[in-house]
């Protein structure tokens, strides 16, 4: 059966940011992206072997209404949480955390000097789970799946090519995969049909779609939602890793303040007065 490939809507270059005590970012997927990438609310990348700019971490901090997905690359990073919860995230894991009704949680470098790669993603829950109790999950390297590809492909979440990743969500099913192409490889990847989606290069460069469009090293290419696209075909210029992220729209009204992300206003508001209550 033929496939419909989408093409590149546009392209988005990351700008620097400071968060937690002073860790150096990249922000991909900035708020103004929210309703067109609808469930994703923010994508992030740290990459540094200077230990200045993540030495400090992620000291407490609080969420509600959302999941945090984060993907580490290269070092480790110590979470722990208001209810006791602790783990520890190494090369190649992931966690997955669903703030829901709120947690107070600290994300800390375990380490003094060497690099320190990874991402973040904020996933939107659904109105009906956004005062869901928290939970989280951190998944080693070896329980992540790899599914056939030309070089590697690891599915962090979603069913893709018959194979279930290490994570799945009903309401926003999302696809989240990390690719390895090597260099004049081509690849067609499936993405269900009425998913927003998008890539993020983090190494090499990629040519997508029929008119090929370039995509470089910290861009992302927001890909269109034409009728029956159920792919995106890619050429690796270059040996390439990317992320290939999709998920279904809630379509739901989003409002956020900060680390809350509900549906209104008074809702924010209510959050923020339990937070400060001491109520999460």
């Amino acid at each position: 059966m033929s496939k419909t490939s989408r093409e590149v809507e546009h392209i988005i270059n990351g700008r620097e940011v400071s968060d937690g005590a002073g860790v150096r970012l990249l922000r991909v997927l900035t708020a103004d992206l929210q309703r067109r990438l609808d469930p994703f609310l923010m994508l992030d990348e740290f990459r540094s072997d200077n230990p200045d700019d993540y030495i400090a971490g992620f000291p407490s901090h609080p969420h509600r209404g959302f999941e945090t997905i984060t993907y580490m690359l290269a070092g480790r990073m110590r979470h722990r949480d208001n209810a006791g919860n602790e783990g520890l995230l190494g090369p190649g894991g992931v966690q997955w955390m669903t703030a829901g009704r709120g947690i107070v949680h600290s994300e800390l470098p375990e380490q003094e000097d060497g690099l320190m790669h990874g991402f973040q993603l904020w996933l939107n829950l659904p109105a009906e789970r956004k005062l869901c109790e928290p939970w989280y999950r951190d998944i080693p390297a070896a329980e992540i799946p790899t599914a056939p590809a030309q070089g590697e492909a690891r599915l962090i979440a979603g069913y893709w090519r018959g194979q279930a990743g290490a994570m799945e969500r009903e309401a926003t099913e999302p696809l989240y995969l990390d690719l390895h192409l090597d260099a004049g490889s081509e690849e067609t990847l499936e993405i269900p049909a009425g998913h927003n989606a998008f890539l993020y290069v983090y190494q090499g460069e990629i040519a997508v779609g029929a008119q090929q469009r370039g995509v470089k090293a910290r861009q992302m290419a927001v890909l269109d939602n034409r009728t029956g696209g159920d792919s995106v075909a890619i050429r690796a210029a270059a040996d390439s890793r990317l992320l290939l992220i999709a998920g279904k729209p809630l379509g739901e009204p989003i409002a956020q303040w900060g680390p809350f992300v509900m549906n209104s206003r008074e809702q924010v508001e209510e959050a923020i007065s339990d937070f400060r209550d001491g109520r999460f």
